[in-house]
């Protein structure tokens, strides 16, 4: 009984110092020019890696300092860098054949370059069988059987960005990729996940494959996307003067044909910024779109764009162009009936701030906007119009001190409100700010506003109105009295008085400041009365003087 437990013993002890005494007896560098040579075939780029450490324990060969060169016609720096790679190997075949066979490739902490020339091809486009040079040709069948059961890349960091006129990059930290079943001839799942700039995070988990033999970016993929917190502004996709920011998370899915991806899902904006002068939206903004992209002219066509704030519904449509070094779009926002109480929160966002204590407490908006231009330098036109509407906390008439003078103006003059029955502009929005033309603005407690508004980039007012405004009772009275005494008419007492009133605005749109400009007021009422002389404008001027003098 002892005896076959010795042997047992015997067996099991020579096995552990065999174990231990491979590694010294197997050199694992020996495999190195055979590995960089299937390397290299399998990517189409040159390889070159260092030291050569074999583990039993752990089935694995451990290599130092990897390097895999860019596409020469990118970079000369390497596409890929890293200080380790760990290659699962098959141990019956190193034992006792000296073949090795590689099961799994685990790259940590590697430094991956990721560039787009001016005619918008990647980097990495070359990478696969197909983009070996010619001098690899040879070893292209050798490349197709290429496969590997499991890839990890883990802890990297991926700089993205172009090359040429305008270049910029981004850095992408704690990038994971996990692949299986890798093979240049069929489909294969993969996940990935990142850290954006900002503390945001992306994460893709689908399919990809075949390969494509010609260029590896129009490679197939169905995939599940979704987006964390993405900042706008630290992205550096965007030009921060542009005045673009905010939060950005995103769910939906993304399907490649290798020529045609659709892109389906809902975008969700907290904090948005859309202008230099803007400040955050307080209302967040979300997007359900369904976007076809060209992946060879690099467009996309958004046939579906549907923006809630709130109960309003907005629908976008058009196209963006990111063949250039920077994005453009060509775009239409189009909106009915939109309740404006939920659009008071966004509108910051655009640089448009109520005055203080000021709410929008009820009214309909309709818009008609093109989009165009560099996705960071947009230029928006187009009508708005305003209807049936509620400016609470805020007195319009009462801001016009002239007006404020003429006892029988309009009704509600101990209101701390404005009804606005209608508003209707055509606007132009750019970096430089603002430009409201055509304004026509209907206030029954006023009359009728029209003119053109300008608010700058820095949120500066700078507009030239006319009130034309009703004025009945004893203000009216003496006016006309006025003209008619020396014009030698016969004054209609006590009727309704038309006056044109000019002023302007200045100040911002949360402290705007109206100063009426009174001679502009007396000359346009002198110039109603038929007959009126220049002792009449004397007079009218002295009167009207004296009230908008009582009140500045």
């Amino acid at each position: 009984m002892k005896k076959p437990l010795v042997v047992i013993g015997i067996v099991v002890l020579l096995l552990i110092v065999a174990a231990a005494a491979l590694p010294f007896l197997i050199d694992a560098n020996r495999f190195k020019p055979d590995l960089e040579s299937k390397l290299s075939t399998a990517l189409g780029r040159k390889v070159q890696i260092g030291d050569i450490q074999l583990s039993l324990l752990s089935g694995s060969v451990k290599i130092d300092n990897i390097s895999i060169s860019d596409d020469p016609a990118f970079s000369p720096s390497p596409f890929l860098q890293a200080k380790q790679l760990a290659a699962g190997v098959a141990l019956m075949p190193l034992i006792f054949s000296k073949q090795l066979q590689v099961s799994s490739f685990t790259v940590s902490d590697p430094q991956i370059n990721l560039l787009r020339n001016s005619g918008g091809r990647w980097n990495f486009s070359s990478l696969g069988a197909g983009g070996a040079s010619k001098s690899q040709s040879s070893n292209s069948s050798s490349a197709a059987n290429f496969s590997v059961q499991k890839i990890t890349i883990s802890n990297g960091t991926v700089t993205s960005g172009r090359i040429g006129p305008g270049e910029k990059t981004h850095t992408y930290q704690n990038v994971n990729v996990e692949v299986s079943n890798l093979s240049y001839t069929s489909q294969f799942p993969f996940q990935l996940t990142a850290k954006t700039p900002g503390s945001g995070s992306v994460k893709l988990d689908g399919s990809a494959g075949p390969v494509n033999s010609s260029d590896a970016s129009l490679t197939p993929l169905n995939a599940k996307v979704d987006v964390e917190n993405l900042d706008l502004s630290s992205t550096g996709f965007v030009d921060p003067s542009s005045g673009l920011a905010g939060l950005i998370n995103f769910t939906g899915t993304l399907t490649s044909d290798g020529h045609q991806a659709v892109s389906k899902g809902t975008i969700q904006a907290e904090k948005i910024k859309l202008t230099a002068n803007g400040s955050p939206s307080k209302t967040p903004v979300s997007v359900d779109y369904t976007a076809t992209y060209d992946l060879q002219r690099q467009t996309a066509d958004l046939s579906q764009g549907d923006v809630h704030i709130g109960k309003a519904l907005a629908q976008l449509t058009g196209t963006l162009d990111a063949a250039g070094a920077t994005t453009s779009v060509a775009m239409k926002l189009n909106g009915q009936a939109m309740p404006v109480p939920d659009l008071e929160g966004v509108m910051p966002a655009v640089g448009v701030n109520l005055p203080s204590g000021a709410s929008l407490q009820s009214g309909s908006l309709q818009l008609s906007l093109a989009i165009n231009g560099p996705a960071d330098k947009l230029v928006i036109t187009g009508p708005v119009n305003l209807s049936n509407a509620k400016l609470a906390g805020f007195n319009l008439k009462s801001k016009l001190g002239a007006l404020s003078s003429l006892t029988g103006l309009g009704g509600g003059s101990n209101s701390s409100d404005t009804d606005i029955q209608t508003f209707s502009a055509n606007l132009h929005v750019d970096p430089q700010g603002t430009q409201a033309a055509n304004v026509n603005l209907i206030v029954p407690a006023i009359g009728t506003i029209t003119g053109n508004a300008n608010i700058s980039a820095a949120g500066q007012l700078n507009c030239k109105m006319k009130a034309q405004v009703s004025a009945s009772g004893g203000a009216a009275g003496a006016v006309s009295s006025a003209i008619a005494s020396f014009s030698g008419g016969g004054g209609d007492n006590g009727k309704s008085q038309s006056l044109t009133i000019p002023f302007t605005v200045t100040g911002t749109t949360s402290n705007p400041k109206f100063v009426p400009d009174v001679s502009g007021a007396v000359n346009n009422l002198v110039k109603s009365g038929a007959g009126a002389s220049g002792s009449a404008a004397s007079a009218a001027s002295g009167i009207l003087g004296g009230l908008f003098n009582k009140k500045k």
